[in-house]
């Protein structure tokens, strides 16, 4: 578990509550880094994230649980937060996090769906458990 009452820790918990998205960071079958930007919801101990069962980085998680995730940087290149730790899968979760779809309730029309079709077609849970913190 991440510290989250340091000055970095303080910093991260804000943006774990206020971001919409994230950099998860997962390993190609060749060992090459693949980046791609998720939606997400902090549970207070892991990012609940969903998938599409074909996306790339089910099948580099299924392979190499070891992923990064990382927020934006502002408009100076600065407030730098990287979060490193492991992915789990569940390709048959009950129903996505009311958190989740509650957070996203106003995002999900923009592309094209709704929050049953969203779950149908993000079927898979991924939950990504932080060991470490770094930024500056």
């Amino acid at each position: 578990m991440i510290d989250l009452t340091t000055e970095l820790g303080v910093r991260a918990a804000k943006r774990l509550k206020d971001e919409y998205l994230v950099w998860l960071t997962t390993v190609s079958e060749s060992g090459a880094p693949e980046p791609n930007p998720v939606w997400f919801y902090w549970d207070g101990k892991a990012l609940i994230m969903y998938s599409q069962p074909s996306a790339y980085k089910v099948a580099n998680i299924a392979r190499n649980p070891n992923v990064s995730v990382n927020f934006q940087a502002d408009e100076e290149g600065g407030d730098i937060i990287v979060l490193t730790g492991t992915a789990a899968l569940d390709r048959k979760p009950p129903r996505h996090d009311p958190m989740y779809i509650e957070k996203y309730r106003d995002h999900i029309p923009k592309i094209g769906l709704t929050p049953e079709s969203l779950a149908a077609t993000y079927s898979v849970q991924v939950t990504v458990t932080p060991k470490k913190l770094r930024g500056f």
